[in-house]
């Protein structure tokens, strides 16, 4: 006799492909073991506040003022780098070069190897194709014509961080994935064969093609789907070659453990920094520009190596003026004495060179200047008492997917 099924999977068969799978089996139980999960749910290592603080519909009318909606957005076409594959085309002479594809997604050579982080070449950063926040700009190249990449590193689950579409194009290929503890069950979902995943919980490591990878703590919190359950791992990433050594920050807010992270896997050669997506609505989750250039310096023991600034330009995601993180970094890191890359997406550099972009691209196509909305950056981050994260569905930006 056959067993009916239960409504439980019954419900979970229904479920979108977008929003994923939820684990089960042994990696439930390795995300029970953690030291990062109390109480049903992943831990921040300081406390924040994961909800939009304040009044939602003062958010909600600063959100959809139509002349702030206007500043959210650039003026034009944002001038992508024309001639990106040519580039890729002839191998880094420092051994270390860096492509920003947009937002967060960044191909890295490092040491004659690729990695791929966050990468989002998904039109929307959303669970439906037809609502949620839509590309700025193109992607600079098809996926197709990245070639071979000998990893893909995920920081964490939300949609313009891990892109259903991208994913599956992906499990096509020989990559390896490095993922958060639990994100694995997405990906083996979408297509991803288990021995090809590398799952870890803070400060653990793998080795992928000679590179070391370590997941690294970050201030943030994860969610896909109706539920945030706060099930699956988030983190930043350090990565070590033979000859160099990088980070990239996924999405965080600013706390004390970025000069831990920089003293046992640093000093960097570059370091990808989010400062963009930020509010005083939700400090605790994103960085301000200030506090970008502040966890490069924490990383860094000082003004060392170069800012790739990531998590802006492509997606409108928070309310501030679609140029102010490139306007905010750029200034920040002047009065620190900190080099920056300001790349346009698709332009690749090494690290370091005197052929570094400088120029900052976006003013071109940026919105005329107005008083500013945000509240002020103090000069330190008050930071929350540890407390149990709140619930959520996704990113904490008002929009209809996010």
């Amino acid at each position: 006799m056959t067993a009916k099924p239960s409504l439980r999977s019954g419900l979970r068969s229904l479920r979108p492909e977008a929003f994923g799978a939820d684990a089960t089996g042994e990696r439930l139980e390795r995300i029970r073991r953690s030291p990062h999960f109390a109480q049903g749910q992943f831990q921040n290592p300081v406390g924040a506040t994961v909800r939009p603080a304040g009044s939602t519909l003062e958010l909600a009318k600063r959100y959809f003022r139509r002349e702030e909606r206007a500043r959210r957005a650039p003026t034009g076409p944002v001038p992508v780098h024309a001639t990106t594959l040519a580039d890729l085309a002839r191998p880094p002479a420092s051994g270390l070069r860096l492509t920003w594809m947009g937002h967060s997604s960044v191909l890295a050579e490092i040491d004659g190897k690729r990695v791929l982080f966050d990468p989002v070449w998904g039109e929307r950063c959303s669970p439906f194709a037809f609502a949620g926040p839509k590309r700025l700009h193109p992607v600079p190249l098809p996926l197709a014509a990245l070639g071979p990449v000998d990893v893909v590193v995920i920081s964490h689950d939300h949609y313009d961080h891990l892109d259903l579409p991208t994913i599956k194009a992906l499990a096509g290929t020989d990559t390896v994935f490095a993922v958060p503890l639990g994100v694995g069950a997405h990906l083996e979902r979408w297509g991803v064969s288990a021995d090809r995943l590398r799952e870890l919980d803070w400060q653990e490591s793998t080795k992928v093609a000679g590179l070391e990878l370590t997941a690294t703590p970050a201030r943030h919190f994860c969610g896909r789907g109706l539920r945030n359950q706060q099930m699956t791992l988030w983190a930043s990433w350090a990565v070590a070659g033979d000859r160099h050594r990088i980070y990239h920050s996924g999405d965080t807010g600013y706390f004390p453990g970025f000069a831990d992270i920089g003293a046992e896997h640093g000093p960097f050669d570059a370091t990808m920094i989010q400062i963009g997506a930020y509010s005083d609505y939700w400090p605790d989750i994103h960085m301000t520009p200030e506090e970008g250039v502040r966890a490069h310096l924490d990383l860094q023991g000082g003004p060392h190596g170069t800012l790739l600034p990531i998590h802006w330009a492509t997606f409108n995601l928070a309310p501030h003026p679609w140029a102010e993180p490139g306007d905010g970094t750029l200034a920040a890191t002047r009065r620190a004495g900190v080099d920056i890359a300001l790349p346009r997406p698709g332009e690749p550099f090494e690290p370091g060179s005197d052929a570094m972009p400088s120029t900052p691209w976006w003013r071109s196509v940026a919105p005329p200047a107005e008083a500013e909305v945000a509240a002020p950056v103090p000069e330190k981050p008050a930071l929350a008492e540890p407390t149990r994260a709140a619930e959520g569905t996704g990113e904490p930006e008002p929009t209809p997917a996010a």
